[in-house]
């Protein structure tokens, strides 16, 4: 472990929940501060469909975050015949085309129209997180670390064939999973990383997928199978992510929304993966993000180890559990302090 002294906050923001740890070096990492609470999108969508409820129209201004459950309030707000009016910054949470989420029926404005709700928007609360910290008698660290899944901005593609372009790059170009993990500059396409910088300026960013295949790599079970090579497997709340990993490089990786999959689904699209046959097309075809697979990737990858919130699915298939630090829900965030050489 490094000579860290500072605490870190690490926040890893999922469709579900967000999972965050108060990282405290010198302590035992299982002794450290941990909360498991609603995602910032869950919390957003209960404020919409409180205003739907009430008969209201609302405001959404703030940052750009994670869409989800809060575009999912939004659609049956609008379709309840109420107005919705937001900045342009929050606008596209909900699509990068200004035009497409106008269409959808937003009023685009910067000032509250009076007689409506007033919603914030953001991935990162940092008001509530330093008052549940402040509430147990803890300091809150100046320092923070958090993923979001970003899939990368584009008013030309789908967000789906943006993110698997940038995958693509990233195993063509070495498949470090550490590169991934944003200390400094943060590439231009990431704007939902921006919007977390934007709150927190000094903060480490990066996608909750690396986080996820990072913190699956902690796990000491599973290091006798990375120099033959094994695939890592994330089944969360809105998507499954799987990787073929090799010492420290990536090969390939898949990802599907998770609710499109069940048991059956998910073996046979593994398998064909595990073949290297497995193609961009099928997957995204399904409704699925896509693959990326470096020409190099052969076919293997016999041992499994899976981790996320969802991965009761796939128990018949007895696929090694991990639980790094005795804790799985925490997975993402001891995958960025991987990523920061911390653990």
């Amino acid at each position: 472990m490094n000579n860290i002294t500072k605490n870190i906050l690490v926040i890893d923001v999922g469709s579900g929940t967000q999972d965050i740890l108060l990282f405290q070096p010198g302590k035992n990492i299982e002794n450290c501060p941990k909360f498991v609470v609603p995602s910032r999108t869950q919390i957003v969508a209960a404020q919409i469909r409180q205003a739907t409820a009430q008969g209201q129209d609302i405001f959404l201004h703030g940052h750009l975050m994670g869409g989800g459950a809060c575009g999912l309030a939004l659609r049956k707000h609008l379709k309840a015949g109420l107005k919705a009016y937001a900045t342009e910054q929050t606008a596209l949470t909900f699509n990068d085309s200004l035009e497409w989420v106008k269409g959808m029926g937003v009023l685009i404005c910067n000032e509250p129209p009076t007689e409506a709700a007033s919603i914030w928007l953001s991935d990162l609360d940092t008001a509530s997180l330093n008052q549940a910290i402040k509430a147990f008698g803890l300091e809150v660290p100046d320092q923070l670390a958090i993923a979001v899944q970003d899939h990368g901005f584009s008013t030309r593609e789908s967000n789906r064939s943006v993110r698997f372009r940038l995958w693509k790059e990233f195993i063509n170009n070495g498949g470090n999973l550490k590169e991934l993990v944003f200390t400094g500059d943060i590439p231009h396409v990431y704007t939902r990383m921006h919007a977390v910088r934007e709150i927190a300026p000094l903060a480490v960013v990066t996608d909750t997928g690396t986080a996820a295949l990072l913190g699956i790599l902690t796990d000491p079970y599973i290091q006798p199978y990375l120099e033959e090579g094994m695939l890592a497997i994330n089944i969360g709340n809105s998507h499954t992510l799987g990787a073929a990993i090799q010492g420290n490089r990536v090969y390939g990786i898949f990802e599907h929304h998770t609710s499109s999959l069940g048991l059956d689904s998910l073996s046979a699209l593994v398998q064909r993966f595990q073949k290297a046959c497995l193609t961009h097309e099928e997957v995204y075809k399904d409704g699925g993000h896509g693959v990326a697979m470096h020409p190099d990737m052969k076919a293997g990858w016999n041992f499994i180890a899976v981790a996320g919130p969802r991965r009761e699915m796939a128990k018949p298939l007895h696929w090694y559990e991990v639980a790094p630090f005795g804790d799985m829900m925490l997975t993402g965030c001891f995958g960025m302090l991987k990523g920061l050489n911390l653990i």
